[in-house]
């Protein structure tokens, strides 16, 4: 019979429900896999339904490796209310008639928002301020700015428009880089248009490579408890690759080394029985593995 931690230890993608925090998600799932190895990359906000990525067992050592560069989403985002946090959560700053903000005047107001811009994020974010969160520093009732920081937003599209009496909702999508606030695009849209905006809905769609299309809800992992993808077939679609042949294989799974090829980046090499061995990094005259996806008690 198989090792049962081999058999789940791997990437997990969850369709996280709102309410719950990231943490709540890496504590149920220690539940359902009876492990304490468990660790998510890409924090949600409780607000947030959607992909979070979990890592099982040996796969916890890929979260920090893994280049989440990359998310989408889909959210819609109220004009006319301005509010402490920037979402539906926060106490209201502001009101405004937005009835009149055409949509000409949208559509401008979402392309200066497109494209490589600078962002300040918001205030309930986790970012650190001198050594503490700055969602802590608000509660306390802290005076303090964030600075901006550069972001791209590839993608910002209005997917429908919704006017409800002095209120205009707007469906978007969004393809951003990492570091990039939802919340804080509303906000600023919000702000350009002269009638205030926050967030109401946010769904996370994608992050790096993996989608909802491999996601699944907590309940349906609690039903039938397995990983989304075993550690092999995660590195394989998460880094670039090199393929190295049989005997290369034996000595990296062995810890020793091989000779570099002049990538700066992670990538993984891959035998010629397609099994990924090992997570490879560059430094001066060796290539060496920063994790062993296949250790040699496996080959």
């Amino acid at each position: 019979m198989a090792d049962a931690t081999i058999e789940n230890a791997g990437l997990l993608i969850v369709d996280k429900e709102a309410g719950m925090t990231s943490h709540d998600v890496v504590s149920r799932c220690r539940k359902i896999f009876n492990t304490r190895r468990v660790g998510h990359a890409g924090t949600l906000d409780p607000m947030a339904t959607g992909v979070l990525v979990i890592g099982i067992e040996r796969a916890t050592k890929l979260l920090g490796l893994l280049s989440l560069t990359t998310k989408s989403y889909t959210a819609t985002v109220r004009l006319g209310v301005s509010t402490t946090t920037d979402d539906r959560e926060g106490e209201i700053l502001s009101t405004a008639d937005a009835s009149a903000v055409s949509d000409e005047a949208i559509a401008a107001g979402v392309a200066d928002l497109t494209g490589d811009i600078s962002q300040v994020p918001a205030k309930v974010s986790a970012i650190k301020v001198d050594g503490r969160r700055a969602h802590a520093l608000v509660r306390t009732g802290a005076e303090f700015d964030l600075a901006a920081r550069p972001v791209t937003v590839s993608r910002f599209e209005v997917l429908a428009t919704r006017r409800d009496g002095q209120f205009v909702d707007l469906d978007v999508a969004v393809d951003c880089s990492s570091g990039t606030y939802i919340r804080s695009l509303a906000r600023d849209l919000g702000s350009a248009l002269g009638v205030g905006g926050h967030l109401t809905e946010l769904r996370r769609t994608a992050v790096g490579p993996f989608t909802l299309d491999q996601a699944r809800t907590l309940d349906a992992v609690r039903e039938d408890p397995h990983v989304s993808l075993g550690i092999d077939e995660a590195v394989k679609i998460s880094f670039p690759r090199r393929d190295i042949s049989d005997e290369e294989a034996e000595s990296i799974s062995q810890g020793r080394w091989l000779e570099p090829v002049g990538r700066k980046d992670v990538y993984v090499v891959v035998d010629p029985h397609e099994q990924a061995i090992a997570l490879i990094q560059e430094k001066g005259r060796r290539a060496s593995s920063v994790m062993v996806v296949r250790p040699a008690t496996l080959r």
